[in-house]
């Protein structure tokens, strides 16, 4: 039941647009075309390029943030780590149109509507908070002594990080890279309000040039779907080994 919606876009993508409204609908693709895949290739490869940066740049800004936040939460232990943590949660909660909102205005008065770099911004705030408690989770596991070992040997607590945290956090790092990526891979909200009308749309964007108020192409929306969803899928069953890892570590103390 959860694969067939995926099989009928599929389907859909591949029916000729003169068989859309056909009663029954075919099952499946007697006559396939690939006009749907000829569309996407000519009007959505700039939209996947900007979805391509935006994802990466949030990747990027979240780990940049995340890592040593939550580095600092597990083995440094600072004064108000506690409410820290409750904040986070907090920030979790917080639905992502109240917080498009205020971006929106913000970006307004700054003058920065329409960016690839004011997206990757908006997206990091839901990616960061789930970052640092992966992080924390994952890194309070590791031995004190490993850290130990790695100051007597004069290292800095910039160089213990750098070194020695994150070599062994492997799991984490590819979690919350997967999905930071998947997070603004898919994102609406933020690049529907934030959009100023400009080139720099990603493809949840770019998909609605398609729909008009009197025709919808189908099979070029159900084609753009299907070639939208190949990166999260393809990312998804590489990395399953290590989210399963990075998501359950810390959850279990000896």
């Amino acid at each position: 039941m959860m694969l067939f919606p995926i099989y009928w876009m599929i389907n859909v993508s591949l029916t000729p647009q003169q068989n859309m409204r056909k009663d029954p609908p075919d099952l499946l693709p007697l006559h396939p075309t690939l006009s749907g895949y000829r569309a996407v290739l000519d009007d959505q490869l700039p939209y996947l390029w900007v979805s391509l940066l935006v994802g990466l740049g949030t990747v990027a800004l979240t780990l940049l943030l995340s890592a040593p936040a939550g580095f600092a939460l597990a083995k440094l232990r600072p004064r108000g780590g506690g409410a820290v943590g409750v904040m986070l949660l907090i920030a979790q909660m917080i639905p992502g149109i109240v917080m498009a909102m205020g971006f929106y205005g913000i970006f307004l008065n700054l003058g920065i509507m329409n960016t690839w770099w004011g997206l990757v911004v908006a997206d990091s705030t839901i990616a960061v908070p789930f970052g640092v408690m992966i992080f924390t989770a994952f890194m309070s596991g590791i031995p004190d002594e490993l850290l130990a070992a790695a100051t007597i040997d004069g290292a800095s607590v910039w160089r213990t990080f750098t070194s020695v945290v994150l070599p062994v956090s492997r799991n984490a790092v590819v979690t919350v890279s997967l999905f930071s990526f998947l997070w603004a891979w898919s994102d609406f909200v933020f690049a529907n309000t934030l959009d100023g009308g400009g080139s720099m749309r990603p493809i949840t964007l770019g998909i609605y040039k398609y729909i008009g108020n009197n025709n919808q192409e189908w099979n070029a929306i159900m084609a753009t779907a299907v070639v939208a969803s190949v990166p999260a899928a393809a990312l998804l069953v590489l990395a399953q080994r290590y989210v399963a890892a990075g998501v359950t570590s810390g959850a279990v103390k000896d």
